[in-house]
């Protein structure tokens, strides 16, 4: 950690030997600062807005690391102060100029951090006076005897997650909701406990006055690809049948178009080696079982990521996409030890 950091939230002025190191650091990493719009020209009001927010956000984000991730906040401080506080304050520009409910996507797969990004946005969004609500594409899941039936109609589909699971119209209608700024909204939740693991719809969020959502997933925003690439598709795309499997769900992506249509922007968390999330999963499920709780074993962790990898393979869906600054507003690198790597919105002009 920057030792200037602790320096802001125990003093009132902003001395100019911190004031200097900041400045540096802002301004050397030349990808992160064109994606949050800092300059040599406004790099001094960036750090002054910054350093207010850290200071009135930091109590509750405080809370946050000890109760929820369990570690220290000080641990943090670094992330929030280069990526979450310009990530947060950018988002409330946006919703600003749009004058209308923001929509975020977040594009990232397990382990990637989705969830606690999304919570410590909330928490500075809110400070900026922004009410904020999280969706996971989980919540859109269909529901218990929906998918039942789906399974039925293709036995390939044995475990929740890939295109087709989930109600894409749902979604729509409450994207459209929110994006013609209709209060209240109800907010379908999902729980991943009932029927013994499957999961169903639970009672949904009743929310007024929605500002901004974080909409997130493992596949948010992904697109259909070219066919012809599964002829020479990485493992564990290696039979005819998973080829076939991995067709069928490309295909099934069309119908979430019109989902992703409703995003006004789109961040990728991007594992530098997407196999990082098999490690990352056999780690969770590792403390789940030292902790008293149960967990899958490595072999059924194996079998479960290589399930998903055969129906949208990172490499085939994922790497294509964050070339593509059409699509992709912002990518935030995610390295093997969970550390952030460079963060950007488009390298091919850099």
């Amino acid at each position: 950690m920057s030792w200037w950091l602790g320096e802001i939230l125990v003093k009132d002025g902003l001395g100019e030997t911190w004031q200097q190191q900041a400045r540096v650091a802002a301004l050397t990493d030349k990808l992160r600062a064109k994606a949050f719009g800092i300059t040599p020209e406004n790099i001094d009001e960036a750090i002054e807005r910054r350093s207010h927010l850290l200071k009135s956000v930091f109590p509750a984000f405080s809370q946050f690391c000890k109760t929820t991730l369990q570690i220290e906040p000080k641990e943090m401080l670094q992330v929030l102060w280069d990526l979450w506080l310009p990530l947060g304050i950018k988002l409330a520009s946006q919703r600003q100029h749009l004058e209308r409910p923001l929509i975020q996507g977040i594009l990232g797969g397990q382990g990637t951090g989705k969830t606690t990004m999304s919570k410590v946005l909330s928490l500075i969004l809110n400070q900026l006076g922004y009410q904020t609500v999280s969706l996971s594409l989980d919540d859109l899941y269909k529901t218990y005897s929906d998918r039942l039936l789906l399974t039925q109609q293709d036995p390939r589909l044995i475990w929740r997650g890939p295109p087709g699971t989930h109600d894409v119209d749902l979604g729509l209608n409450l994207l459209d909701k929110i994006r013609q700024s209709q209060s209240p909204v109800m907010i379908p939740r999902f729980d991943k406990s009932a029927f013994g693991g499957a999961g169903d719809r639970t009672n949904p969020e009743i929310v007024t006055n929605v500002d901004i959502v974080l909409f997130e997933g493992w596949f948010v925003g992904v697109r259909p690809i070219n066919a012809d690439v599964f002829d020479t598709a990485p493992p564990p795309i290696l039979t005819n049948e998973d080829k076939a499997f991995a067709r069928d769900m490309n295909l099934r992506l069309q119908d979430y178009l019109p989902l992703w249509e409703r995003l006004d922007s789109l961040i990728v968390l991007y594992p530098t080696d997407y196999r990082c999330s098999l490690e990352w999963r056999k780690q969770a499920e590792q403390q789940m079982i030292a902790s008293g709780k149960s967990g899958m074993s490595n072999a059924e962790i194996e079998q479960f990521v290589n399930y998903f990898w055969r129906s949208l393979h990172p490499e085939l869906f994922i790497k294509p996409l964050v070339k593509d600054a059409t699509v992709v507003d912002l990518v935030i690198e995610i390295n093997a030890d969970h550390s952030f790597g460079e963060v950007y919105c488009d390298r091919t002009n850099s």
